[in-house]
């Protein structure tokens, strides 16, 4: 009697609405309520409480339009460092299950428990108990997918939220993954569902007994070729616990219409801060600088450099930062929201120090050490540049 395969057991975890559950759980008097994260009239929604999602509230919608639907909901200013916090804490939490943790965001891993299950039990049991920390050590809720493959797993997450767990065994994939809309593949974005509902695939059954090479001549070749193998279930990707965050970036809508250099240049350097500060915490370097600025009219562009060497500092960046804008030449043209991404991130340990002709002993490099950890000890903002300390008029006396 021939043995049965050995597969490996994935788990895709995520935290349900986990800016808004981060909020609730830090005020208590949240709960119960319809709860919205994101500010100002021209800010997008960054995340929803279950009970604002009834409303139809759904993340990256205009907060202005989410107010209108829900006028009794509870909108709440993001705060970044205290969602960076809780995703330190959950991912220490799953590196007590297994070393194989793969994060995808702040609040969503892979875990391979393949090698865990003879001390842990099986996937389920392990889920199990993954779910319970998180709960009782972060007061928030998780939805576990457990199967043989990463993109098995992650779907089977998005069909038990909230605060679920679903399995699906090797032998059921297929009856689970057929009836779903193409839509819910990975890789299958506006336009590539587009292009499927044109050659009449609506569901993963129908793409899957379309031939192969029908794909790839609508599709490309790559496309094509992933989508169909995706529809029959098959995906041989490891989870990679080594792989460096993509990016790290900040933005900021406008309250109106910017058109001042100065006002515009103090933004991005304080948007610079921000992200640098939490790159430096992540003891990460950045290859390549990016920015995005968007027009009054919704025109979005974005302009990005790779350096020679990869960086860390504030005021270097900014440097990269303040050319990649000026190039643009604007003219005084209205802008609505501006962004500064860091990308191409590698090790600290790993990163060559760039050294500068000339440049002093102690420098900026010192400075920005220093300011990380009165930050640390004091809060964020408690040392900025005087580029940033709003200035105080003087009154008559």
């Amino acid at each position: 009697m021939a043995e049965k395969p050995e597969y490996s057991t994935i788990l895709h975890v995520d935290m349900d609405a986990f800016y808004a559950s981060v909020a609730e759980k830090d005020d208590p008097s949240l709960r119960g309520k319809a709860v919205v994260v994101g500010a100002g009239a021209r800010g997008v929604v960054l995340s929803a409480n279950y009970a604002a999602r009834k409303f139809g509230i759904r993340a990256a919608m205009p907060v202005s339009r989410a107010r209108r639907m829900a006028p009794s909901a509870i909108f709440v200013v993001p705060n970044h460092e205290r969602y960076s916090e809780v995703s330190d804490h959950i991912m220490e939490i799953f590196a007590a299950f297994t070393p194989l943790v793969e994060p995808l965001s702040l609040d969503e891993a892979f875990l391979d428990v393949t090698g865990s299950k003879r001390l842990l039990g099986s996937g389920r049991d392990i889920a199990i108990k993954i779910r319970s920390r998180v709960e009782s050590e972060e007061g928030i809720t998780c939805s576990v997918g457990i199967a043989s493959s990463k993109f098995i797993a992650k779907l089977a997450s998005g069909h038990c939220k909230p605060n679920g767990m679903l399995e699906i065994a090797p032998d059921r994939i297929l009856e689970f993954l057929h009836p779903l809309p193409v839509s819910d593949i990975w890789g299958v974005g506006p336009k590539t569902n587009e292009e499927l509902l044109r050659l009449g695939l609506r569901t993963v059954s129908e793409l899957a007994n379309t031939p192969r090479a029908t794909l790839i001549r609508a599709l490309g070749e790559a496309t094509g070729s992933a989508l169909y193998e995706l529809a029959w279930g098959r995906d041989y990707r490891d989870v990679s616990p080594d792989e460096p965050d993509k990016s790290i970036s900040a933005a900021e809508t406008f309250a109106v219409d910017i058109d001042d250099p100065e006002i515009i240049l103090r933004e991005f350097l304080r948007l610079t801060e921000k992200a640098t500060a939490r790159l430096r915490a992540r003891k990460m370097c950045a290859k390549t600088i990016s920015i995005k600025v968007r027009f009054a009219d919704f025109k979005t562009i974005n302009r990005s450099k790779t350096l020679a060497l990869p960086i860390d500092g504030t005021q270097e960046s900014y440097e990269v930062v303040k050319k990649l804008y000026e190039a643009l030449k604007l003219d005084r043209a209205r802008l609505r929201l501006v962004g500064v991404s860091l990308e191409g991130l590698v090790s600290g340990a790993s990163a060559p120090e760039q050294l500068i002709l000339g440049e002093r002993e102690k420098g900026w490099r010192q400075a920005e050490a220093a300011v990380d950890q009165a930050s640390a000890r004091f809060g964020s903002g408690s040392v900025r540049p005087a580029r940033l300390v709003k200035r105080v008029e003087p009154t008559d006396s």
